[in-house]
């Protein structure tokens, strides 16, 4: 993907600047997520259970980990910024999870670009209104602002 400008990003501002692949949330992404955070909870974890005991008919996605997607959804949708070297997440606001991933779905993010404030030490900061979409599903996922921070080369030159 072709980096951008930043003034490219700044005239985005207020625009849907793009929509993820879809992407396939599977018991085994759920499960190495449960590894990873210790959270086996039987809604995630256990197929049978969940399918008994849940209103899910089956397990479903941890709301962290379909959060976490976001990263790999950004970089699968939108442009590096020219110049840019390492990217941090700064936070959310107005986070919610609003429908559970069910196993087996395919989910997609949407990116709103809300804000970019450039501060002269280099530092961009983003704010991206997103939504996780559920294939087929009235409800997102969640919805948020999400805001990070690129380190942009103040003394970089487009060639």
């Amino acid at each position: 993907m072709k980096p951008i400008t930043i003034d490219q990003l700044l005239s985005g501002v207020g625009t849907e600047i793009g929509v993820s692949p879809w992407r396939v949330v599977t018991q085994t992404m759920i499960d190495q997520f449960a590894d990873a955070t210790d959270d086996h909870q039987f809604i995630h974890c256990n197929p049978e259970r969940a399918a008994q005991e849940t209103p899910f008919g089956g397990t479903i996605a941890h709301g962290f980990l379909t959060l976490s997607l976001l990263s790999a959804m950004t970089y699968e949708t939108i442009p590096p910024l020219e110049g840019g070297g390492m990217g941090i997440n700064h936070g959310f606001e107005n986070l919610k999870f609003v429908a559970p991933v069910k196993t087996g779905s395919r989910v997609r993010t949407r990116f709103f670009l809300a804000d970019v404030k450039v501060r002269p030490s280099g530092w961009v900061q983003v704010a991206h209104d997103v939504t996780i979409e559920i294939e087929n599903s009235k409800k997102p996922a969640l919805t948020a602002r999400w805001l990070t921070l690129t380190f942009a080369d103040p003394n970089h030159k487009t060639k």
